[in-house]
C-alpha cells in the first residue's frame, strides 16, 4: 500500500515555505497542502535508482581538481572582464563514453558551478555533451579536460 504522502518531510517543508511566503489563512493552507501533495507525487515518480560508489580514493582528487579549475576559471573570467576585451564565446561538443545518470548529473553540477562554463545538454543517442564556454581559446583543450579530468575520474568512482 502506498503512503498518502510519499515524502512527509518534503511535504511539511514545502507547506511551511508556502505559508511563510503567503499570508497565513485557511485558504492558503489548503492551497499549499495541495501544491505540496502534487510536488511530492511528482518527486516520487522521479526517484532515481540507488547510486553505489565503487571506489572512494579518487574522490579527494576530484574535489581538488574541481577547486583548482574553479579558481583558474575565476581568474580567467575576471581577466577577460577587467581587461575589457571581447570574449570568444562558443559552444563545445564533447563526446562522452558514459551513460551513467549519476556521472552525468555530477558533471553537470561541476560544469555549471565553474565560472565561464555552462552545461547546455546531453544527447543520449550520440552521447555528446553540449557546453558553453565564455572565453574559448582551444576547443580541443576543453574536450580533453572534460574527458580526462572529470569523466574518467567519475567513471573510476562509480563504474
Amino acid at each position: 500500500m502506498k503512503r498518502v504522502v510519499p515524502h512527509p518531510i518534503f511535504f511539511c517543508l514545502l507547506l511551511l515555505m508556502w505559508m511563510i511566503l503567503t499570508r497565513f489563512s485557511l485558504g492558503q493552507l489548503i492551497l499549499g497542502s495541495a501544491v505540496s501533495a502534487v510536488a511530492c507525487r511528482a518527486l516520487s515518480a522521479l526517484e532515481p535508482k540507488n547510486v553505489t560508489i565503487r571506489r572512494w580514493r579518487p574522490i579527494p582528487r576530484l574535489i581538488g581538481v574541481f577547486l583548482m579549475d574553479m579558481a583558474w576559471s575565476n581568474l580567467q573570467v575576471a581577466r577577460v572582464i577587467l581587461g575589457r576585451r571581447q570574449p570568444r564565446s562558443s559552444i563545445v561538443e564533447v563526446p562522452l563514453d558514459t551513460r551513467d545518470r549519476a556521472i552525468l548529473a555530477i558533471m553537470s553540477i561541476i560544469i555549471t558551478a565553474t565560472p565561464g562554463t555552462a552545461w547546455l545538454g546531453w544527447n543520449p543517442r550520440s552521447g555528446i555533451l553540449l557546453m558553453h564556454v565564455f572565453d574559448l581559446e582551444e576547443e580541443e583543450m576543453w574536450r580533453d579536460l572534460m574527458k580526462t579530468r572529470y569523466e574518467k575520474t567519475l567513471r573510476e568512482i562509480f563504474e
